[in-house]
């Protein structure tokens, strides 16, 4: 059940019922998104990471990088980072199915957005980490992965299985084993989330930091791709 009284879930549950409403399936990611998002701020409250505080603002601003590609995409679609351009296409695409949608989404704000959120906060004080600072950062990172984990089988339950029936008969099946490999594929780009932003925080030269980032949108925009490709027979969202 989706909490309230923060303005982050409060401005997710507004949009989320703005779209359900316009039948407007951009709905898909945010209410997997939502859910995630309620978990780490249930998370945070027990005092389950290292340092919570710091969590907490990688949430938020975590958010913030979404609501701000969001406003350039309704403004101007082409003024949005591609990756969402792709993302948000493809909610509109209706040859992309509800599992489709909702990774695109997962993959632009995971691959992407993260990226950049991790090195805005951690940029000013990376240079003064300790070794064993820095590990904690990434445990903190890594347990994010395990709360993940945690939501995938709700996700399912909630969001997909009622516009994916068949979801819910290869769940019985594989006894689970479909939630074990999507949080396995989230875990997986958490990691290379890592790699991407320590690559940049490594990086003393403008030039060769813009090199990356364009590198990471183009990865990320391929993977979107690519969980199209089923579909491949047909226009692409991005077109």
């Amino acid at each position: 059940m989706a909490q309230s009284g923060t303005p982050l879930v409060d401005q997710m549950q507004s949009l989320i019922q703005q779209w359900e409403d316009a039948a407007d399936d951009k709905a898909l990611f945010l209410r997997c998104y939502l859910m995630m998002t309620n978990n780490v701020i249930e998370a945070v409250q027990k005092q389950e990471f290292e340092d919570s505080a710091w969590v907490e603002r990688v949430m938020e601003n975590f958010a913030n990088y979404y609501f701000v590609a969001l406003q350039a995409y309704e403004r101007d679609p082409e003024s949005a980072p591609k990756v969402w351009q792709f993302a948000h296409n493809a909610a509109g695409d209706p040859k992309i199915t509800p599992l489709q949608k909702m990774l695109v989404g997962i993959n632009a704000h995971v691959n992407y957005d993260l990226v950049l959120n991790m090195v805005e906060l951690l940029r000013p004080e990376w240079n003064n980490y300790s070794e064993q600072q820095r590990l904690s950062r990434y445990a903190d990172h890594c347990r994010i992965n395990d709360v993940i984990g945690h939501t995938v089988d709700a996700v399912q339950d909630q969001i997909l299985d009622p516009v994916m029936p068949i979801i819910g008969v290869i769940d019985k099946l594989l006894g689970g084993v479909d939630e074990l490999l999507l949080s396995r594929l989230i875990a997986h780009w958490r990691d290379s989330v890592w790699h991407h932003a320590t690559r940049l925080l490594e990086s003393s030269e403008t030039q060769e930091q813009t090199q990356l980032i364009s590198q990471i949108e183009k990865s990320a925009l391929e993977t979107g791709e690519i969980i199209c490709l089923s579909n491949e027979d047909k226009s692409s969202p991005a077109q």
